[in-house]
């Protein structure tokens, strides 16, 4: 599925959690996440310098993101399924967390792996 410029834009305005919120919704009903690649996923930080995995629900929004400090990354797609049974538990070990949907102006929110978890899971719950 494709956005639309007006969804994209009216989406990025949102704040935070609504933006978090947004991702569970999407992530659960196209049963994939974007992160941005390059050798390496690109990674950002906590404010007390915790490594965090940025993800978005969709290439677009991961897209106005690759710049600056990921200048040079480009969008990659995982499963739902391989994000919530490989990756985010893999995440977990290294001390790494997810965060969840960036903006090129807010670092979006931090969840910790069984928050996040456990929200994608009630979400997909509701399908079936």
């Amino acid at each position: 599925m494709q956005l639309n410029r007006k969804q994209i834009e009216a989406v990025m305005t949102l704040p935070g959690p609504k933006r978090y919120s947004y991702f569970i919704k999407v992530a659960a009903d196209w049963e994939e996440i974007w992160g941005l690649y390059a050798d390496g996923w690109a990674l950002a930080a906590t404010d007390d310098d915790q490594p965090v995995l940025p993800v978005w629900p969709a290439k677009e929004y991961a897209d106005l993101c690759a710049n600056g400090k990921w200048s040079g990354y480009v969008p990659k797609s995982i499963s739902l399924e391989s994000f919530m049974g490989e990756l985010l538990p893999n995440l977990a070990k290294d001390g790494v967390l997810p965060g969840v949907f960036y903006t090129p102006s807010d670092r979006g929110i931090v969840p910790s792996v069984d928050a996040l978890l456990a929200e994608l899971n009630a979400e997909l719950s509701l399908y079936q």
